[in-house]
């Protein structure tokens, strides 16, 4: 297992995080995702980090609390050490029918801190990351709520996950001038089949040295190459029930084809080429991988393993190549000059 450092901490995280969505399977959308109960959580935990995984990833909305109980539970049972484990959670979703138990108000925040240590059975977590964008709380309030809970050591850094380029932009201004704790991550959905963050976001990462956590490496599944193009899939799976999150069908399985081809002269499935492929993009610190099973488990840790050819990677890079978006083409062609005096365009 390597580890890549997490934004600009010094902090060190395994580059395969184990995501616990599939933990609970409380409430409708949860029970799709997946039904973990207590017993296999704790061997998922122990699997991972016998394999290295130091990174844990987890929210309060998932499957309303049980998630992070069953993780708590879980690390207590190992007896891990904690210096040992990197703890990530998310605050947002909505916990109950109350109508301030969701948002980014600071109440709410102050709230959801206690209520995930509690759960997880922890005096901090290492990682608090606002899960999606609240419209009726300024920017300027979250930002004051999370300094004040890495002051008082509840979290060791704040992060974002679901946000646009500008506004994340706009949170490291505020921050920065009032002298306050900086986001250092992003949360985010990339994979093979949706690049679209390296339109703007990707940049800005690089620009304020932040961190980039991968959500649904596989798209939902898709890239699993357990889905024909009928739609047909085993039964049970989560993309079988909901079809989320959005992809290009068509450009999937392509991709998923020449995933197959590059996989077989590796021993490797298509699942483990797509993980491998994501790992392979200098701007990722870690792919968060949700599993059901230890065979699953298995499988995603052994992308860490696979190293794609030059050639490999450039014929999945062509493939899923984004098309050309203003103003990025004319960013580009305004930008010759700059490199070669001999070329003059408007």
């Amino acid at each position: 297992m390597r580890y890549r450092m997490l934004g600009n901490t010094g902090f060190y995280v395994s580059e395969i995080c184990l995501g616990t969505m599939t933990f609970g399977g409380k409430g409708n959308y949860y029970e799709a995702v997946g039904k973990v109960d207590q017993k296999t959580a704790t061997r998922l935990v122990a699997r991972a980090l016998e394999s290295g995984v130091n990174f844990i990833d987890t929210a309060d909305v998932y499957s309303e609390g049980l998630s992070e109980t069953l993780l708590g539970n879980a690390l207590k049972d190992i007896g891990v050490k904690r210096s040992d484990v990197v703890i990530a959670t998310k605050v947002y979703g909505r916990m109950s029918a109350s109508p301030n138990d969701a948002g980014l108000s600071r109440g709410h925040i102050m709230d959801s801190i206690a209520a995930s240590l509690e759960r997880l059975q922890l005096d901090h977590v290492d990682l608090y990351q606002v899960h999606a964008q609240d419209r009726d709380t300024p920017v300027e309030t979250v930002m004051e709520a999370l300094n004040d809970l890495v002051r008082q050591g509840l979290v060791r850094y704040a992060g974002v996950s679901n946000w646009q380029a500008w506004r994340i932009m706009k949170a490291q201004g505020i921050a920065d001038k009032r002298g306050l704790a900086r986001f250092e991550t992003l949360q985010a959905y990339y994979s093979i089949a949706g690049r679209d963050i390296e339109r703007d976001v990707v940049p800005m990462l690089a620009d304020q040295k932040m961190g980039l956590m991968v959500w649904s490496p596989l798209a939902g599944g898709v890239l699993s190459g357990k889905f024909g193009r009928d739609g047909e899939g085993p039964a049970g799976t989560r993309r079988a029930q909901v079809d989320f999150p959005p992809v290009d069908k068509e450009l999937a399985f392509k991709l998923v084809d020449a995933m197959r081809e590059i996989g077989a002269a590796h021993g490797a499935s298509p699942a483990r080429v797509a993980l491998a492929w994501v790992l392979s993009r200098p701007f990722v610190t870690s792919v968060i991988t949700g599993v059901k099973t230890l065979e699953q488990l298995d499988d995603n840790l052994a992308a860490a393993d696979l190293k794609l050819s030059d050639a490999e990677i450039a014929r999945l890079d062509a493939l899923s190549a984004l098309k050309p978006e203003y103003p990025a083409w004319m960013v580009e062609r305004q930008n010759d000059p700059r490199r070669n005096p001999n070329t003059n365009k408007g």
